[in-house]
């Protein structure tokens, strides 16, 4: 279905601008996306496209799938006053060079991801493709997974929107595994030389970190070797990353035993099976036990795809010179290239430095260059033409 018509492409810059300030002034922290949901509704209406707000909370505004284009709604939480003001041309910020003092918006979600989710919703109507902003990805990625399980086929190719700057173009993400420890032991004098429950959970996560550290057992990073013989840096990437996330132990509420509890993840590259992972940190537990909330795998496309020749293309024609980029946290894209067997990649405006930061904003002029090349990629796999 090819929903461009003659009235539908009018989506002036000025348009996708106010659409990106909108968003980004109503909250839209995971589980409050419903008022953001709307005003992309109405974005859509007012240019005669059809879309609504499914059941778990995405906005779907499915059209010609030759493409969909699709970012998520949610931000992690965080108040930024949204402002306007020029920007700074040594800014680490500004990615598209502006002597002429461009403007800056700062807000939360500016960067991840209401900017590459406006102008993905402007780049969708511009060229009549598919859309979607998916709910929860900041968390669970609730919105990607259900929109893979409600789909009876894949699109043809996919845009996932996160910020990668104006000239990158995202390949690779590290999947994730993420679990809780729990460990109980009688309650007793502290001077008992035996260990309570806190010291099995932290001895339990220094044998994993060092699993994970170690280079010869097979499962840390890859033992590579430079010309000299000396070992040769792994790209973190190319790692296994180890972090705890929240640690609560104590002594129960009614005094009889000791009990902690950890929440962990880990980041796994795509060299490497979640599974393989998972068993080797459950190989390290003496005492308690874990329990494993999440699995995403990891993802690493080809950059002779469809889809990352047409960005090629588009960015060099927007005289930027394109990058290949590896990124080592992970997004929808990983559950979106688990579920389906079609062409993608991740692209948007913004500074990933700047993710979740107190200090995040985005060039409205970076904006308007994504815009404009979300639009070439959308055209390009409309048309069948990659070059």
């Amino acid at each position: 279905m090819n929903a461009k018509m003659d009235d539908m492409d009018d989506v002036s810059l000025e348009d996708a601008r106010s659409l990106l300030i909108d968003l980004v002034s109503i909250p839209s922290p995971t589980g409050e996306e419903t008022e953001a949901a709307k005003r992309l509704v109405e974005f859509f209406a007012a240019h005669g496209r059809e879309a609504w707000i499914d059941e778990i909370g995405n906005v779907r505004a499915p059209a010609d799938d030759a493409v969909l284009l699709t970012s998520h709604v949610d931000t992690v939480p965080g108040e930024i006053p949204v402002d306007v003001q020029p920007a700074d041309t040594e800014d680490v910020e500004a990615e598209v060079a502006d002597e002429e003092g461009e403007d800056v918006l700062w807000g939360r979600g500016s960067v991840d991801a209401t900017g590459p989710l406006a102008a993905m919703a402007a780049a969708a109507v511009r060229t009549g493709v598919s859309f979607v902003g998916v709910v929860g990805e900041e968390i669970d990625s609730k919105g990607a997974r259900y929109l893979v399980d409600d789909r009876d086929e894949p699109p043809e190719a996919v845009v996932n929107g996160e910020p990668s700057s104006t000239d990158g173009i995202t390949l690779g993400y590290r999947g994730l595994l993420a679990g809780t420890y729990v460990a109980t032991s009688e309650s007793g004098h502290t001077s008992w030389p035996d260990p309570n429950a806190i010291q099995r959970a932290i001895r339990w996560w220094a044998t994993v970190e060092e699993q994970f550290e170690s280079e010869e057992d097979g499962v840390g990073p890859p033992d590579r070797r430079n010309g000299g013989g000396e070992a040769a840096e792994v790209p973190v990437f190319e790692q296994v990353t180890t972090k705890p996330v929240d640690v609560d132990g104590g002594v129960s509420d009614d005094g009889l035993s000791v009990e902690a509890t950890m929440d962990v993840q880990f980041r796994v590259p795509p060299e490497l099976e979640v599974e393989t992972v998972r068993e080797a940190a459950e190989a390290e537990l003496e005492v308690g036990t874990v329990t494993w909330n999440d699995e995403v795998p990891p993802v690493m496309t080809s950059p002779r795809t469809a889809v990352a020749r047409a960005f090629r293309v588009a960015i060099r024609d927007a005289g930027e010179e394109p990058r290949l980029v590896r990124k080592t946290g992970t997004s929808d894209m990983n559950i979106y290239a688990d579920a389906w067997d079609c062409p993608m990649a991740t692209y948007g405006p913004g500074n990933s430095d700047l993710d979740h930061a107190p200090d995040e904003r985005l060039s409205l002029a970076a904006f308007d260059q994504s815009v404009e090349i979300l639009e070439r990629v959308a055209t390009t796999l409309s048309d069948g033409d990659d070059r």
